[in-house]
Formats: structure tokens, sequence, C-alpha cells
């Protein structure tokens, strides 16, 4: 009798040619289709009037100041997102405790939530007819239709993304090194700064990337608190929303390629931080 042939198991990328082509075509056709088509069609109508003209737009002061105003509330968000994503993934990682499985689902409820939502939210509170807005108006203090409404609105949005990186990555790295260096008459913040943030942080630049990304492009919660004051309230994503609404598109396109070169950034930095983060784990 012939010996039996042993049965070889199938490897999962043991496909028919034409199999793995039909799914690489429909993967790279959906990139084209749903990514670069757009990205180019918006490069190419900023473009459309020539580069002076694309220059003018830019640098309109209703676009500069815009621009500031984006660059302000994520510069304030982002650092409150950072410690507040440092806190919660390190009460979360390392101890166990009432309310913990509560407060993971809190950071993520802005996932959850629509953007206009939670903007709707902080105008019940803090507008003028709002929870706390008339004793806020009596005391000179104006958060809605201004930078403080902006500014909360955004870091509501944003603050999931460094938690949300470090919690698993903190979870997974274990607490033994931070239990030694105790033990060893290290101080907490000695202990933070030479064992735990050199071990985190790669990913906590991760974070912050996605969070400054994710700042710089909000639209809807930023849309109801600021008014959408023209040259006042407007951020670049609500700049691009106002030009295309008067009609001028290729000043709209243009202030949005700046919109897509930070995206792109973000992008790039991210690949080079998850390089870094892979050679050194």
């Amino acid at each position: 009798m012939l010996p039996l042939e042993r049965s070889i198991p199938r490897a999962a990328t043991t496909e028919p040619t034409w199999v793995r082509r039909i799914i690489i075509g429909l993967g790279v056709g959906f990139l084209l289709l749903f990514v670069v088509v757009p990205l180019a069609t918006v490069v190419i109508a900023a473009l459309s009037h020539g580069a002076s003209a694309y220059g003018r737009a830019i640098t309109d002061p209703h676009a500069l100041r815009a621009l500031k105003l984006t660059l302000i509330a994520a510069a304030i968000s982002v650092p409150l997102n950072l410690v507040f994503g440092v806190a919660a993934a390190w009460a979360i990682a390392r101890f166990r405790f009432p309310g913990r499985a509560l407060l993971i689902t809190l950071i993520d409820l802005p996932l959850a939530v629509s953007p206009v939502i939670a903007g709707m939210v902080f105008v019940l509170l803090f507008g003028a007819n709002g929870l706390i807005g008339p004793w806020l108006a009596a005391n000179g203090v104006k958060v809605i239709f201004a930078l403080p409404g902006i500014v909360l609105a955004t870091t509501f949005v944003t603050f999931p993304y460094v938690a949300r990186e470090l919690i698993p990555l903190m979870e997974a790295q274990g607490h033994e090194e931070e239990e030694a260096a105790l033990v060893l008459g290290a101080s907490p913040w000695q202990m933070f700064t030479k064992i735990t943030l050199p071990k985190i942080k790669w990913g906590l630049l991760y974070g912050v990337v996605l969070c400054t990304a994710r700042a710089m492009g909000e639209f809807g919660a930023v849309s109801v608190v600021s008014g959408n004051i023209r040259g006042r309230t407007s951020t670049l994503p609500l700049h691009v929303e106002i030009l295309y609404n008067e009609y001028e598109y290729q000043a709209a396109f243009a202030v949005a390629s700046l919109l897509v070169i930070i995206g792109i950034g973000s992008l790039i930095a991210r690949r080079l931080i998850a390089r870094r983060k892979k050679e050194s784990t």
C-alpha cells in the first residue's frame, strides 16, 4: 500500500492569483475613490485661479484670524488632554477601584456622542439662558460665542485620544519596574520621569498627534458654541464653510488645503512615531 500523503495545512496567503488581484484592486480603488481623488480635487480647485489667488486667499486677514484661533484652541486643549490622558491612564492601568469601568466608559463618550450634541450641551450650561450662564454674565465671564467655549468644545471632543492610546500600552507593560524603583528609594516624580515616561513616550507622542489633528479639524461642536462669526469666532473649518456659502469656491478650497496639509503632516508624524515605537520594543 502506498503511504497516505500528509495533508499540508493551507496558508492564509495561498489564495489564487486572481483572488489576490481582485482584493488588492478593490482596496486600491477604494482608496483612490474616497481618499486620493477628494484630496486631489481640493488641491486642484485651490490652485485653479493661479498661485497668486491662492496666496491671497490664505493670507486674507479673516483666514489668518481663523488660523490663529484654531492654533490657540489646539494649543490649550492638547496640553489639557495630555495631562488628563496621562493621569487617567495611570489610574486605570495601575489601580483597581470602584467606578473604574465607568471612568473607561466616560473616556469613550465623546467618540459616541455627536459633536453637535456636545456643543448644545455647553450652550445649555453656559449660554445666556443656560444653567449657569446668567451667573457668568453677571460676573463678566463670556463662554459661549467666545474663545473659552471653543476651547471647551475642542477639549471635549479630543480628550479620549491620549488616554485611549496610553491605557492598553501601560497595562501591557506592567508596573514591576515602578515598584522596584520605589523600593530602591526613588521618589514618585523620579519614578515617573526615569521609568514610566521613557516607556510610554512614543505612545504618548502618538496620542498627542491624533489629538492635535482632531483639534485642528473640529467642526460640529465648535460651530455650535462659537456662533461662527467671521473674523472673530470662526476657526479654519468654519471659515471654509463661510467662504463656500458665499460662493467663493477657490478661496474656500485654498483655505481647506491648509487643513489637508495639516492632516497629511499628522499622518507622516504618526507613521514616523509608529516606526520608532516598533523599533524601541
